[in-house]
Parts: C-alpha cells; structure tokens; sequence
C-alpha cells in the first residue's frame, strides 16, 4: 500500500508524527501491518522493528503482527527465536498456512530445503483458495533449483503458471530449468503449447526466439521475435534478439535498423552500439564502424569488448601505432583485464617494442592465461633481449602446465647451450628431437649462433636419420 505524506488522514504519516513527537497513538492491527509491509517493502529495517513493537504493545494476540516480527528475525538470522514464535503461533492457529510458508523460509535459510519443501506441501494441502496458490508453487520450485533438482523444480513453476498465467519469472524459470538441462527441444514444445492458449505473450514468443537461436533454426528464431515485437512494439529484448538473428543470417543492414529501434526505446546500451559497430565493418563501412565502436566505450568504459573491438579495428588495419593508443587507455581502465595485456603483447611486438611486449605477457602469466602460446611468446622475446636465465625460468614454469612439450624443450635445449650449461643442453635438446625432429628449425631460428656447434649438429642429424 502507498501513503502519501501529504496527507495526515494517512496511518503512515501518523505514525511517524508519532515517532517524532513521542505521543502514543492507536492504530488497529490492520492499519499496523500496513505500515510494517511498507517499511519492510523499502528495507527501513529498523522503522518495521518499532511498528512490529508498538503494534504487539496494542495488540499482543496479533497472529499476523507476530508473522512479521518472524520475517524480521529470518532476515536477522536468528532461525532459533523465529522457530520458538512460529511453535507457539501452531498452537494457537494450526491451520494458519501462512504459519507453515514463514517456517518453511526458515528451514530455507538454514539449507533445509527438502524439509522446507515438505512444509510448503502442508500449506498447498491446507489452502482453501487453489486458485491463488501460485506463489506458493513457485516457492516449492525454487527449493527444488536450490537442491539442482531441475526436473522436479520445471513441475512446480509449471503448476505456478497454470494457476497465475502471468507470473512471468515462472515462466522464465521453466525455461532456465530446460536450458540447464540442455533441453531444448522440450522448452520449445512447452513454449509453443503455452502460446496456443496465450497467443499474445510476448515474454513467452521471446523466450522461444531464444530457444530456436540456440539450436540455430534462426528462421524460426526470427519469425518468434517478429511475433514478440507485434504483441508489444516496445519490447527492447526482442529487437535486441532479433537483430542476433539477422546478423546470423547476414542481413547487416536490417540487424542495424533493429539495434537503432532499442536506441530509440530506451537509453542507449553498450550492447547495441556494439553490434552496430560490428554489423557496419561487415558492410564495408568502416567510418561508421568505427564511430559506434567509440560510441560503445562512451557508453560503458568497462565494458571490454568495446576496446577490444576498436584495437582490433585498428589491427586488421595493420595500424599498430593506434591500436597502441587504444590499448593502453583500456588497460589504464582495468589493469586486471587479461585480454587486455594480451592484445597489448602482441601490439607491442608488432612494433618491435620487446621490453614492453614482454610485460605484456608476464601480466597475461600473472592473471592467469596460461595457454601455451603465451608462455612461448614471452621466452622468444626474453631470448632476443638476452634475458636467458629468465627465458629457462619462464619456460621451466610453462612445462609444469605443458610437459614434455616439443617446443618448450627445443627452447630449454637453446637456452642452456647459450649460457653454456652444456648436459641440461644436450638433455633437453635430446629430449625434443625425440618428441618431434621436425621442429628443429626453431633452434636455427632462435640460436644461429648454435648451428655449427658439433654436439648440437650431431643431435638434430641423428633425429633426422633415426626419422628416415
């Protein structure tokens, strides 16, 4: 219920000219529960603590005000003082369902969910009004999602929308159930089904467009949303989904229009103007791809994709020198961002900067890219600043994530041959013309200088004989 504070008729108002004066004020239960469901719906905790007080001091036999003194201590976590109030509410009304509901989100909060299922089934059997029960099935369904009983969950969010039809998070839950289990050829024939009787649900047209897009039917998925956006023009996600569907199919331009539609619906998200962006490089249009890219990072600095996608605008264009620049304002954003320090590795590199191409791809290591490229990459330019003895470490830590590993070996093998660490050398390098000969080049690529020295000579000539 809503109270307007400009009139003083109103028991909210009263209330708290109450609170301020310190008069004592009567107001009947009901006018009570009102003004606690207020300040709890805007989370003024304390304020519904003090209704909840003086309330009980004017009606201590309240059932409904102690049912609210029960929500207060579940969202203090004090299960026990709550259970103890609910035992003695039992008594007094054993056949209160609302008792059982509030006992049932207190076994919920301690991880009881199957006995919080049980107690939910008590209040169904208890109800005597089915046809408003639908909150109630779907709080048995969100028990079943916390136990990842999946399956049982889809019956009761089912039951939930066959009594309210337009409890529209139950429908997504059904879907989000099928989704997890991968099951999408069964969301598709529950959506349908659901449309016949409710033609003219767009959330419902939406959701199946989804389930098509994923199983790539993206002719069905199309004429779904097309559907979706003639039961409600206005509807953003379906033109958002609907332009997927076009890019997909290739029809850049209409994916365009689609996008713009939702720029004008709404505010703008970072998400359209990047698909715009991406949708004009397609179409040849590079100005204009370029321009929504920027639009992108303007609309949401931390939204990666967007610098990703104009460094790498930049990149395709072999214009390394700008795609620098791009780079570091996105890595001055987020430092944590390992995609991030990859692209600014490989810029640098481009650019023959080793020094700072090699931080690049320490801070990749550093946040967790391991791929085996990264650990390659980082030791070749080691090797070409005549950083060996960090080249053999970086490369000793790759082997523990990719052992006996041909091209981490004819490395090792190069490295210790260098620094004049001869066995390590000959063990190393023995060790990876036994893992592949044919990547012996890397040695003449990486160590010229070892291309005449006899052991490293006799090593690589044995492999090729031992292959003939």
């Amino acid at each position: 219920m809503n109270y307007s504070h400009d009139d003083e008729n109103f028991p909210l108002t009263r209330f708290e000219s109450m609170l301020k004066t310190n008069d004592i004020l009567f107001f009947d239960s009901s006018e009570f529960e009102n003004i606690i469901h207020h300040y709890l719906e805007n989370g003024k905790i304390a304020l519904a603590k003090r209704a909840i007080k003086l309330g009980l001091e004017q009606h201590p036999t309240s059932i409904n005000l102690r049912l609210f003194q029960v929500e207060i201590l579940v969202i203090e976590n004090k299960f026990s003082e709550a259970d103890d109030i609910l035992d003695m509410l039992h008594v007094l009304e054993p056949t209160n369902e609302e008792i059982f509901i509030q006992k049932a989100n207190v076994l919920s909060k301690q991880d009881e969910h199957k006995k919080a299922i049980d107690t939910l089934l008590i209040a169904i059997d208890m109800s005597t009004t089915p046809s408003d029960d639908a909150d109630l099935y779907a709080l048995v369904g969100m028990e079943y999602l916390f136990l990842d009983q999946f399956e049982n969950a889809i019956i009761y969010f089912k039951k939930c929308l066959e009594t309210d039809t337009s409890d529209y998070s139950a429908l997504h839950n059904v879907v989000y159930c099928y989704d997890f289990l991968d099951q999408n050829e069964e969301a598709i024939t529950y959506l349908n089904k659901f449309l016949d009787s409710h033609p003219y649900c767009e959330v419902a047209w939406h959701q199946l467009g989804r389930q098509y897009f994923t199983i790539k039917d993206y002719a069905k998925a199309n004429a779904a949303f097309d559907f979706a956006i003639i039961s409600d023009d206005t509807f953003v996600g379906a033109y958002l989904e609907k332009g997927k569907v076009l890019e997909k199919l290739k029809h850049y331009e209409d994916a365009i229009e689609n996008y713009k539609i939702t720029l004008a619906l709404d505010e703008p998200t970072s998400f359209a103007l990047l698909r715009i962006g991406y949708c004009y490089e397609k179409l040849g249009q590079v100005d204009m791809a370029l321009q929504f890219f920027k639009k992108t990072v303007e609309e949401d600095a931390l939204l990666d994709k967007g610098w990703i996608a104009i460094t790498k605008f930049y990149m395709k264009r072999l214009n390394y020198l700008k795609a620098l620049h791009y780079i570091n304002k996105a890595v001055n954003i987020d430092g944590e961002n390992v995609l991030y320090w990859k692209l600014f590795a490989t810029i640098n590199k481009r650019l023959n900067f080793l020094e700072e191409a090699e931080l690049g791809y320490k801070r990749t290591l550093e946040l967790g890219n391991y791929e085996l490229e990264t650990w390659l990459e980082r030791s070749d330019i080691l090797i070409a600043l005549g950083e060996y003895e960090a080249a053999i470490y970086n490369l000793i830590q790759g082997a523990e994530f990719y052992p006996e590993n041909a091209e981490i070996e004819y490395r090792l093998g190069g490295l210790y041959f260098t620094v004049h660490q001869t066995e390590e050398g000959r063990f190393h390098l023995k060790n990876a013309v036994t893992l592949n000969a044919e990547y012996n080049f890397i040695i003449s690529e990486l160590f010229p200088k070892l291309n005449d020295r006899p052991m490293v000579k006799a090593i690589i000539s044995e492999s090729k004989k031992a292959s003939n």
